[in-house]
């Protein structure tokens, strides 16, 4: 497909990244909906949370076989089905009346949004001559990053003015417009589709991906919930998760048609981008999961006023992405980016360790700054680095994956920052308590001004003093959290850490300018 130019180019810009927004902003916004989810349908918070669950299975199954399909049914074809598949899901989650019905219909949404995310990236890259797709990086890297930031902020302002429902809603105008502009200006790749009698589906290794890496995502999201391995649901997943995922390698490096082209992780500049990947998704959307649950938690934000806390810093970070985009495109090496925003991002965990708990919105703006500006100069090369040294026919293979990992990346880090505070709140707690005895002075003082303060306010003198001691152990429980939430902030920095001395098994040989244009019109061709 031949690159675009003027009026056409801006229109797919616009389809594109707004598609992949949508789609990364669907994973967080219900995050803030679920109470009022479980009041409305009759159930429990655990319960609620398959709503979360059954979108994030649906997601890591379908997105590294969106090279296979798209190649099977035709690129446009199948991005167009999705985009419908997704609109109508978001319409019959937002008409439930059942929690069952919910969670089936935000499965078929997750089947949907796969698409939206790697399809949206290679028809982008198409949008751009080879030697501008820094440019095509930089503007869906803000996708990624706008995306995860934008739910919580958009979920608590529709719950306060309108209800649960609206959240599904919002999504159908948009894959409307979407639709009608991918059928206007998305052209179809040249043979799009004719080879589908000629392509052998994979029927083996789509079993294998969907029992491994489903029953994968499925102890990330629930392992906490039903308390790890001490639950006999978690170790049998486990295991299923363990032989599917055995068993889908293996079968994919041994099948003549695998459904997922495995081989590319002979190219070392593509294994270890999936390390880095894989870490990058982790402080993505850990950071954009601990902090909205920290302030509302200890310092009292409400969901809009957290989510708008966490937006402002990213829209002002997120210019730099069209900025680190042109200068890629013109020959700068990633390296650079990536060990800055590695940098950035370790200074922010340990930033976040000043933290206070009668913090407000505005006070967060300067470490939040820090974290989206990591984020934007870590981001953009890892796109880059997803197609760097693969032969042109390998990159939606090299594209799916690396935005599989980058989910999979986002599932672990939460699941690890739930078990990590829950496990650190409770030793601050136990330390805390051991300076409330009888013995301690300051005690004794805390507690009798405490119990003067409650007679005042109740007049209740003769329960006064298990009031104050129930208002104590609140107040610790809440600074227990408080520090387990900042505990894990620098445990996000501490993966950082760790992967910096790695940037360097990225760098690739420089190439000659005639090499460089040989390479730019092989991925013309095959685009």
């Amino acid at each position: 497909m031949a690159a675009k130019t003027g009026f056409a180019k801006y229109i797919i810009v616009i389809t594109t990244v707004t598609a992949a927004i949508m789609e990364l902003l669907d994973t967080t916004i219900v995050n803030v909906a679920l109470n009022q989810m479980a009041g409305s349908l009759g159930s429990t918070i655990e319960d609620v949370a398959w709503v979360i669950t059954s979108y994030a299975i649906a997601n890591v199954i379908i997105i590294p076989m969106t090279g296979f399909l798209g190649e099977y049914f035709g690129r446009k074809t199948y991005y167009l089905t999705s985009m419908v598949l997704f609109g109508v899901a978001s319409y019959f989650c937002g008409a439930s009346d059942g929690l069952w019905e919910l969670v089936f219909w935000r499965f078929i949404q997750g089947i949907g949004g796969g698409a939206l995310l790697s399809t949206s990236q290679a028809i982008l890259f198409d949008a751009f001559d080879p030697k501008d797709r820094g440019i095509a990086s930089g503007l869906f890297g803000m996708g990624i990053v706008l995306g995860p930031t934008l739910g919580p902020a958009l979920g608590g302002y529709i719950l306060e003015t309108y209800n649960w429902s609206q959240i599904f809603y919002v999504n159908i105008p948009i894959c409307a417009l979407a639709t009608v502009l991918t059928l206007i200006y998305i052209d179809r790749k040249e043979g799009e589709g004719e080879r589908k009698q000629e392509i052998k589906i994979d029927y083996i290794g789509i079993l294998l991906l969907i029992i491994g890496i489903g029953a994968l995502q499925f102890v990330l999201e629930k392992g906490e919930s039903e308390d790890w391995f001490e639950s006999r649901m978690i170790v049998t997943v486990s295991l299923m998760a363990a032989i599917g995922i055995i068993g889908f390698i293996w079968h994919e490096l041994h099948t003549e048609h695998p459904v997922v082209n495995l081989s590319i992780f002979k190219h070392r500049i593509f294994a270890f981008s999936t390390m880095f990947n894989l870490v990058s998704g982790l402080g993505l959307f850990t950071s954009a999961f601990v902090y909205p649950v920290l302030v509302q938690r200890v310092n009292g934000f409400t969901p809009l006023e957290a989510g708008v806390s966490l937006v402002a810093p990213t829209m002002a970070a997120v210019i730099l992405f069209p900025i680190i985009g042109k200068r890629m495109g013109a020959g700068a090496s990633p390296i650079p980016f990536m060990i800055a925003g590695i940098c950035f991002f370790i200074f922010f965990g340990f930033y976040s360790g000043t933290a206070t708990p009668d913090m407000g919105k505005w006070d967060f703006f300067p470490m939040q700054i820090c974290r989206t500006i990591g984020i934007s100069l870590l981001q953009l090369p890892l796109i880059n680095q997803a197609v760097a040294g693969l032969k042109p026919k390998e990159y939606p293979a090299g594209i799916a994956l690396s935005n599989m990992i980058r989910q999979l990346g986002g599932a672990f880090g939460i699941a690890l920052a739930n078990n990590f505070a829950t496990n650190r709140a409770a030793q601050h707690r136990s330390d805390l308590m051991a300076n409330m005895s009888t013995d301690n002075p300051l005690f004794n003082e805390r507690v009798a001004n405490a119990t003067k303060n409650m007679i005042a306010s109740t007049g209740d003198t003769f329960n006064a003093a298990t009031m104050a001691y129930k208002q104590l152990e609140a107040a610790v429980a809440r600074q227990a959290y408080f520090l387990a939430y900042l505990d894990t902030f620098r445990l996000i920095s501490i993966f950082f850490i760790c992967l910096l001395p790695f940037v360097f098994l990225l760098r690739t040989k420089k190439v000659s300018p005639e090499e460089a244009a040989a390479m730019a019109k092989a991925a013309a061709e095959s685009h």
